[in-house]
């Protein structure tokens, strides 16, 4: 593989893991479990423990998942991705970008997100019940496993791309996802560390949350469509050329 294609397929993984960083879910879970033990007078060290096993239960089930849908596929396709499946991912991802536009936000004031209210329920009731950094864990892996409706899009892309690397940019593909999907969290998280007010942040989120919503949706548009371009298209009069 030569130097433009490993340029590309990191470029490629940097957009899918820059609109998987759009999606709110987890971001909403932590606010609200910070809330929660802000409101029990908490000890500072002992919040930070809270939102960093957060974080990190979410940054495990992150590289899980991508480690995990990049075997399956390299288990399932050929070692050549043909570009019928390029093209067939490039417009699910756009799909799913017209998806995140039209219901990624509940039409209502805050920011009620799009998954049922039940799940919600119990995502708010283990936030404001957890009391150490071993349950927040757990409740930072089920907020990622919460958000697979949309955010499977980018992981499954990305994995795509990572077969086709050898072992060692493999990893580093990984970790350069899993570190800047959770790149909001890490934000926030050192934000609550930093003792700024947690009615500032929600204020920010509520007064912002179309323009995440646009963001999120335009991002795997435009994922959808560089794809498309450079596996299908590009790829496609590189072989005319060839013959």
């Amino acid at each position: 593989m030569g130097n433009f294609d490993i340029i590309s397929s990191f470029a490629i993984i940097l957009l899918a893991a820059l609109t998987h960083a759009s999606f709110q879910l987890s971001v909403s879970v932590l606010t609200l479990l910070s809330g929660h033990a802000l409101g029990r007078n908490t000890a500072h060290m002992r919040l930070l423990r809270l939102t960093g096993g957060f974080i990190m239960g979410a940054g495990v089930m992150t590289v899980l998942l991508v480690s995990l849908v990049a075997y399956v596929l390299q288990a399932a396709l050929p070692s050549t991705t043909p570009p019928i499946i390029w093209a067939a991912y490039a417009g699910g991802v756009g799909g799913v970008g017209v998806s995140v536009w039209l219901f990624y936000y509940r039409d209502e004031p805050g920011t009620s997100l799009w998954i049922p209210r039940n799940f919600a329920s119990y995502l708010a009731g283990r936030s404001k019940a957890t009391k150490n950094a071993t349950e927040t864990f757990g409740l930072g892996l089920t907020s990622i496993i919460g958000e697979l409706l949309f955010a499977f899009a980018p992981i499954a892309i990305s994995a795509l791309v990572l077969i086709r690397l050898s072992p060692e940019f493999q990893l580093l593909g990984i970790l350069l996802y899993a570190a800047v999907s959770l790149l909001p969290l890490l934000i926030v998280g050192l934000l609550i560390g930093g003792g700024h007010k947690l009615s500032n942040i929600q204020r920010w989120r509520e007064t912002n949350k179309r323009f995440l919503q646009v963001a999120a949706g335009s991002g795997l548009l435009i994922l959808g469509a560089f794809v498309y371009v450079q596996q299908v298209l590009v790829t496609g009069v590189a072989a005319m050329g060839g013959q």
